[in-house]
């Protein structure tokens, strides 16, 4: 008989449990616990005594105001997740109440206004990276970016990736997570190599554009070398740079992803965020999530449907292309609302505005004695600075100066740094950056 873990909440009867655990050979339910150490099982928790609601508000403030908002100082940190400037209709239109729901509309009818929403997200989304296809919401850029690979290699029948070393080491990581009960290998190379490595044998070459060092790799020459041995380019692009860069799409890749976060989302330490993922009309079955599509009732009139969805929870599980089970559908709305908002003029700006900034910056802090741009050719919003001294010395003298510097990338470049500057820096900002980074040196 369950003697411990009897719950209210555990829909199955004692008898039940009973039969569940006579037929793994087992009496008790503690005894699937018999690999956890005794001492460790059920812990004595040292809690404090009760608060009332005004302390507790007020211990709680104490902690958020240990924390440096993005507001109290200028900021240079990017490496995948970017301050950018937020419209306030985004907020006051998304949190109407007819979009407040994280369910996924299974129910067309009661669910219009939401798919009509979707339905021009992946239009948009589709017109950015200059692909023929978006799909209706995937978890972030890092887990968008590791489908993209199963679906490569499901479109191919193959087995082994190249991934650019330019790759976000994060989601490098996730690709790896995805891929190691698969079979399938990864293969990181420097990006001037991932052309001349592919075979036979390769699905598809990875990379990121501008990739994490801010430098745009030739997507171009990837997409040839890619192609002659039948594999797939897949890209991982930030939606923001497509506002001034030729698209993906344009350099013939075949499987485009992307972080949604600079699309009217903040950083809000690290997410929630929305994931980009879109393709050629040609692989479309293969798509992993949603499709929401447009068609017309009986009367003639316009509606919207979930038209494709390839999950196991939907088709047999053997042929399911993933198990994407969540719905953004509200930062899909987010990030809609904020590409209306803007306009093909407006995002234009907000891009050339993040170019011409950090290019000042960069020949600005390359002219300071001591420091050096170590990244390569062109580059978008971000660049890699080689410093005097260790980068974690340099960020704590900007941080006693109120400013946030940026990520350490010193396992790849000589005490380097890597710098973000957006459309919210301003000249006086950048000018106080050089200041400060020169009298360090």
């Amino acid at each position: 008989m369950v003697t411990s873990f009897q719950s209210h909440y555990i829909p199955n009867t004692p008898a039940e449990q009973d039969a569940l655990l006579a037929a793994i050979g087992l009496r008790h339910m503690d005894d699937l616990f018999h690999d956890i150490p005794q001492d460790y099982r059920n812990p004595e928790l040292n809690l404090p005594a009760p608060l009332s609601e005004l302390d507790i508000q007020r211990e709680l403030g104490q902690l958020a105001a240990r924390n440096r908002p993005l507001s109290s100082g200028p900021s240079f940190l990017g490496a995948g997740s970017y301050h950018h400037f937020i419209p306030s209709i985004v907020k006051a239109l998304m949190t109407r109440g007819e979009f407040l729901t994280a369910y996924t509309p299974y129910q067309p009818e009661v669910s219009q206004g939401t798919l009509q929403v979707i339905f021009e997200f992946q239009t948009m989304i589709s017109g950015l990276y200059g692909m023929e296809v978006a799909n209706a919401g995937m978890y972030d850029g890092a887990t968008s970016l590791a489908e993209a690979v199963l679906m490569a290699c499901r479109v191919t029948r193959r087995a082994r990736v190249i991934v650019t070393d330019s790759v976000a080491p994060a989601y490098r990581e996730v690709i790896t997570t995805y891929c190691q009960a698969q079979g399938i290998t990864i293969d990181v190379l420097p990006a001037a190599q991932a052309g001349a490595a592919v075979t036979e044998s390769t699905a598809g070459i990875v990379a990121q554009y501008p990739n994490f060092y801010g430098a745009l790799d030739d997507l171009s020459g990837l997409a040839q070398s890619a192609h002659d041995d039948g594999a797939l380019l897949v890209v991982s692009a930030d939606p923001l740079a497509m506002g001034m860069l030729r698209p993906p799409g344009n350099f013939g890749a075949d499987i485009v992803t992307g972080e949604g976060q600079p699309l009217g989302i903040p950083p809000s330490y690290g997410g929630p965020y929305l994931g980009l993922f879109s393709c050629q009309q040609q692989y479309i079955r293969q798509m992993p999530s949603r499709l929401v599509g447009r068609t017309t009732d009986t009367a003639g009139r316009t509606g919207y449907v979930l038209t494709l969805q390839t999950r196991e929870q939907h088709i047999r599980r053997e042929r399911a292309t993933s198990n994407i089970c969540t719905n953004e559908a509200l930062y899909a709305l987010a990030a809609s609302i904020y590409l209306a908002a803007m306009g093909r003029r407006g995002l234009r700006q907000v891009a050339e505005l993040c170019y011409h900034k950090s290019h000042y910056a960069a020949e600005r802090i390359d002219a300071l004695p001591g420091y050096s741009v170590a990244t390569d050719g062109e580059f978008f919003q971000e660049f890699v600075v080689s410093c005097p001294s260790p980068p974690a010395d340099v960020n704590r003298w900007l941080m006693s100066q109120d400013i946030l510097g940026g990520l350490d990338v010193s396992d790849r470049f000589d005490n380097g740094m890597l710098l973000c500057v957006t459309e919210m820096n301003t000249r006086a900002e950048i000018d106080l950056l050089v200041d400060a980074l020169s009298a360090i040196a």
